[in-house]
């Protein structure tokens, strides 16, 4: 798994000012050390997998701005399909969570699937490292995991928001989750290859994207020279690397450089 921490959820989530900037921090800082190791006990452990995740709960929670909805919750007031059964459920269960979690019946849910008090004491669900884990155990039942293999965003989104509301900004965290874990990506096949050219994997953008396409279109390869590593360049990467009699992991490190270049 890719080593990821608060300063990669720093390096997508947006900047903000202000008090803004210390919710965030303390949010991000307070979930930093449990990331990984609650990502990796959910699956949520491959690029693809870690990329989505972080493209729907940037959105979901303002940009780690907040573990809990803004509004009172008083529009829930009443709500018997979320078992909103007593006077002041709307606000007492109002949502909270990186993934929102909101109503009696689903705080009792999270709260037995977790092995926390959550209906009891419903303002646990906002401290930070269990917003998490409420995250990852609605994308867990949900298996929204199957999707994000896929890579696709508009069925992940539909399972966590019921809809597409916010699909764009999405799109946004997704493409900055995804270039984030190759750049990191990138520094542990460097690590473990040598060598002084930059590592490119999908995700990967910019002008050395566009000088690995040229060479592989010189070996042969039908692909479009547009300096974004996509699914084409992949493909046609990892059929280059089979026929050069290398590792067909997608990845042009320094042995792949050389092989093209030869």
């Amino acid at each position: 798994m890719i080593p990821v921490d608060g300063d990669f959820i720093l390096e997508v989530a947006p900047n903000f000012s202000g008090r803004f900037a210390q919710r965030q921090k303390e949010i991000v800082g307070a979930i930093s050390g449990d990331f990984e190791s609650v990502l990796r006990d959910y699956a949520i452990d491959t690029p693809l997998r870690i990329a989505h995740f972080m493209g729907q709960v940037t959105h979901e929670c303002a940009g780690f701005r907040t573990t809990e909805e803004f509004a009172s919750g008083a529009a829930y007031e009443g709500r018997k399909d979320l078992g909103n059964s007593e006077k002041g459920d709307g606000r007492r269960y109002k949502g909270r969570g990186l993934i929102q979690l909101t109503g009696r019946a689903n705080y009792r849910q999270m709260g037995e699937r977790l092995g926390l008090p959550l209906e009891d004491e419903p303002h646990v669900a906002a401290r930070p490292v269990t917003s998490l884990r409420i995250a990852c155990e609605y994308w867990k039942s949900r298996d929204i995991n199957a999707r994000c293999d896929a890579d696709d965003l508009i069925a992940v989104t539909e399972l966590v928001n019921g809809g597409r509301r916010g699909l764009q900004d999405r799109a946004g965290y997704l493409r900055k989750a995804k270039t984030a874990l190759a750049k990191r990506q990138a520094i542990m096949v460097a690590a473990r290859q040598g060598g002084t050219d930059p590592v490119l994997r999908r995700g990967s953008f910019g002008s050395p994207v566009i000088e690995l396409q040229q060479l592989l279109i010189a070996q042969g390869a039908a692909i479009t020279i547009d300096a974004e590593f996509g699914p084409a360049t992949e493909t046609a990467l990892k059929a280059f690397q089979r026929t050069a009699g290398l590792d067909t992991d997608g990845i042009a490190g320094a042995l792949t450089w050389a092989a093209l270049r030869g």
